[in-house]
C-alpha cells in the first residue's frame, strides 16, 4: 500500500496542471480536465514511474508528454517572464483598477490545482524574482498590488496553491495586498512590522 502511495505521489508530480491522478484497483485513471477526457495506466507502469530504470521512466514520461498530460516544466519562471507579468499587472492596475483586476483573475489564474504541494524553494525564487524586478523598476517601484496579483498569477498558471489577501489596518488606515503560499508571503505580509487583517481571499477564481 505504501509503495501505491508512493508510486501515485511519483506520477502526480509529474502531471500537467490540468490533470488529476486516482488510484484504482488495477493502476491508476488520469482525468485530464483540459480535454475532457480520463485516461488510463496500468499498475505495473505507475509503479515503473517510481522504481522503475531510467530508460523505463523516460519511456513513460514520453508517452505521458505525447498524450499532454505532462510537461517539460512545471515550476514558476522566475526571470524574465516575472518582470514582464510584474509590469504588465502594473499597468493593467493603474489603468483598470484593483477591483476589476481582482475580478479578472479568472481569465489569467486557472482554477484547477495540482494535487502536490508547491515547495517553499520553489516560492522562495519567486519571492525573489518578483522583489528584485519590482524595486528595480521606476514603474513598478515596490508595489504590493502589482506584486501580489504577478505571484498570485505565474503560481496558479503552474497549478500551485496560492492565495491572495487583500488586508487593512486601522490605526493609521491602509491597505496591503500579499499572495501566500508554501507558508511564504508574496510581498511579505507585514510590511515594517505592521499587521493586516484580511478582508478578501482569493484561491482560485470565483472563490
Amino acid at each position: 500500500m505504501t509503495e501505491d502511495t508512493y508510486a501515485l505521489a511519483a506520477m502526480a508530480r509529474l502531471l500537467s496542471p490540468h490533470c488529476r491522478v486516482t488510484a484504482m484497483s488495477n493502476g491508476a485513471l488520469i482525468a485530464d480536465w483540459k480535454r475532457t477526457r480520463f485516461l488510463g495506466m496500468a499498475a505495473a507502469d505507475v509503479r515503473k514511474l517510481a522504481e522503475g530504470s531510467p530508460e523505463e521512466r523516460a519511456e513513460l514520461i514520453g508517452a505521458l508528454r505525447s498524450a499532454g498530460c505532462a510537461t517539460d516544466r512545471r515550476t514558476p519562471r522566475t526571470d524574465a517572464v516575472a518582470g514582464i507579468w510584474l509590469r504588465g499587472v502594473h499597468l493593467l492596475i493603474r489603468t483598470a483598477g484593483f477591483g476589476r483586476v481582482l475580478r479578472l483573475l479568472a481569465l489569467a489564474a486557472p482554477g484547477y490545482a495540482r494535487a502536490d504541494a508547491p515547495s517553499a524553494d520553489e516560492v522562495a525564487r519567486l519571492k525573489q524574482a518578483v522583489r528584485t524586478h519590482s524595486r528595480g523598476s521606476w514603474l513598478v517601484n515596490g508595489d504590493c498590488k502589482s506584486e501580489a496579483v504577478t505571484a498570485f498569477v505565474l503560481l496558479r498558471r503552474c497549478g500551485l496553491e496560492a492565495v491572495l489577501h487583500v488586508g487593512v489596518r486601522e490605526h493609521p488606515f491602509a491597505m496591503h495586498a500579499w499572495t501566500e503560499s508554501a507558508g511564504l508571503c508574496i510581498p511579505d505580509a507585514d510590511p515594517r512590522g505592521h499587521a493586516f487583517t484580511p478582508v478578501l481571499s482569493i484561491d482560485s477564481w470565483g472563490r
